[in-house]
């Protein structure tokens, strides 16, 4: 049985929650308080509903670089990741230019956790039933958060390297039966780029008002689903000069050198260029080792102390970082740190980075580490990691883009990938024109018209 829609926000809504009525902008903050209110769908955004983004900018006794690292920090989110927001943009989509209501058919979330989570949370709101394909060997916390929000799960085999036997199942089992499922999938479909462009992408712009000289010297993210990517081409649009960085982790090069090994940094490195990643926007490719990421988690985790005493950061500032990052989210701040070495930025230059979800998602990769550490750090091994992870990242392992046809390259591999999914690689070619990107941009005008017209008929 069909039910009405349960309305949310357009994209510019998303991009600038000023723009909701005052009334509905005070019950969306009341409705915090309890995260299965649907009115939680107006807080997806990036500045808690308010005007002012939820940002992070690092001490520099930690990152060791002049330039300033300005992290977007995604845990204010709904549910409790900015993941929601691409979620709820291609659920939107489809009910406000495919008709689709709750009760007509299962919502598909392929992921290796935060999308997925997004997805149950975003279909619970919305009144639809959820089932979240991802490996089988991810944080239990991510199936834990899953099955909280009534999402149903559907295994494969594997980590975070084995997402394309994810992206396999969804094909074969929900993507071929559209009659019952309509499938989320964030590695392709265009809802998640148009998000990130035009939110995130405004986010990391309005981040660095009143830092430096206010400007974006360089935007750094691992692409997971690549969706965070599309910020570039926001930040681009503004400063053609901007340097868009793209982190992967050591032990699985994919995109860097072919790599296919396993890997520890959950939501990143999924061994594929993805459909919707402008690769000839992209500037410069970076390795980051993964447990660098696991380490430096348990140095903001463990070792506040040490940053204060013994590397002289400001005790508040050391403190305010506890509880912020998980792996993915250190290794984008690595990877800010090689960037500003790489390019020699200086005090006045600033580096925008991600922080998709925050330490609530992986206590159980701690344990890991306690293992195979032998117990927890002592003091003189959190100040250990925490000078070679953070002020000893390295200039080594990183790929010019723009250089020697390496755009090419990846543009190669997506089309030899994605035409086994059933992509035309004439659809796939028209990818390598920023008009191509530029047009589905500015989809949003037109789609945010409907959304509003079926908000409005409610």
């Amino acid at each position: 049985m069909l039910r009405p829609i349960i309305p949310g926000p357009t994209y510019a809504e998303m991009r600038n929650p000023m723009l909701l009525p005052a009334e509905l902008r005070a019950q969306a903050n009341a409705a915090r308080e309890n995260e299965l209110d649907p009115l939680n769908l107006y807080n997806i955004n990036w500045k808690n509903t308010g005007d002012e983004v939820e940002k992070i900018v690092l001490p520099k006794e930690l990152t060791g670089v002049p330039a300033n690292i300005v992290v977007l920090s995604g845990r204010t989110f709904p549910s409790g990741s900015m993941k929601v927001g691409p979620a709820y943009a291609t659920l939107a989509e489809h009910e406000a230019m495919e008709h689709l209501r709750p009760g007509d058919r299962t919502v598909i979330g392929p992921s290796t956790g935060n999308f997925g989570i997004g997805a149950a949370y975003i279909s619970m709101l919305k009144g639809y039933k959820a089932i979240v394909v991802m490996p089988d060997n991810m944080s239990k916390e991510r199936y834990e958060r899953i099955r909280k929000y009534k999402g149903d799960l559907d295994l494969t085999p594997g980590t975070e390297s084995d997402v394309i036997l994810t992206l396999e199942r969804t094909h074969s089992e929900y993507v071929s039966k559209p009659d019952k499922y309509v499938t989320l999938a964030q590695f392709e479909l265009l809802p998640n780029y148009r998000f990130h462009r035009h939110v995130t992408g405004k986010a990391a712009l309005d981040a660095v008002k009143g830092i430096g000289n206010e400007r974006v010297a360089a935007f750094a993210s691992a692409p997971g689903s690549a969706g965070t990517l599309a910020a570039g081409d926001a930040i681009k649009a503004v400063y053609p000069e901007a340097k868009i960085v793209v982190l992967e982790p050591r032990e699985c090069s994919t995109l860097y050198n072919g790599g296919q090994g396993q890997h520890r940094i959950e939501g990143i490195g999924d061994k594929m260029v993805t459909l919707i990643h402008n690769v000839f926007n992209s500037d410069l490719l970076m390795l980051i080792h993964d447990e660098d990421t696991v380490r430096g988690m348990e140095v903001i985790q463990s070792g506040a102390h040490i940053l204060a005493d013994r590397l002289g950061a400001p005790g508040d500032a050391a403190r305010s970082l506890y509880g912020r990052f998980g792996p993915s989210c250190i290794c984008n701040i690595i990877g800010a740190i090689k960037t500003a070495k790489y390019l020699g930025l200086g005090p006045q230059d600033n580096i925008v980075t991600i922080a998709t979800d925050s330490y609530d998602r992986y206590p159980s990769v701690s344990e890991s580490l306690y293992k195979r550490n032998g117990g927890k750090p002592t003091d003189d091994q959190l100040e250990m990691w925490a000078k070679s992870v953070f002020l000893g990242a390295s200039l080594g392992e990183i790929v010019d883009l723009n250089k020697g046809g390496q755009h090419a390259r990846l543009q190669q591999m997506k089309l030899d990938l994605w035409t086994k999914f059933g992509y035309s690689a004439d659809y796939i070619r028209q990818m390598a024109d920023q008009d191509f990107w530029d047009a589905e941009y500015e989809k949003i005008k037109a789609i945010d018209a409907l959304i509003a017209q079926v908000r409005g008929a409610l």
